[in-house]
């Protein structure tokens, strides 16, 4: 039985085998590169998505609070317009009332301003002692 055996030398065998291991590391490498392109790229779309989704309900909630403020506003005009006609009523039942009665309304004053310098009196000697 006869066997062939070829020897090559020992350099070309190293080249080889270092060729070769370069090789399988560049497409480890592609590979690599590859799988983390793939994976940026669902990254990205699902950003987009969530940016897409996120964009309506921002203008939906700024909608809202622009409702809300307006609402708001309109309320506090309302509020004040009615203070205003309360107001105006009770100086003309007041001015009424002095026409009217012009001499009660200043026993009226009179005593009201008698009662308020009473009090002022009693909490400056409570304030001093």
């Amino acid at each position: 039985m006869e066997t062939t055996t070829s020897y090559k030398p020992l350099g070309q065998d190293t080249a080889s085998a270092v060729d070769q291991a370069a090789d399988t590391a560049n497409s480890a490498i592609r590979s690599t590169q590859n799988v983390a392109n793939s994976a940026f790229d669902r990254l990205s779309d699902k950003v987009d998505s969530a940016r897409d989704q996120a964009v309506p309900l921002i203008n939906r909630l700024s909608s809202q609070a622009e409702a809300v403020a307006r609402k708001s506003a309109d309320a506090v005009r309302e509020t004040s317009a009615q203070l205003r006609d309360k107001a105006m009523k009770a100086q003309e039942t007041t001015v009424g009332y002095i026409k009217d009665e012009p001499v009660k309304a200043m026993l009226i004053a009179a005593a009201i301003g008698a009662a308020l310098m009473a009090l002022v009196s009693l909490a400056s000697r409570l304030s001093r002692d």
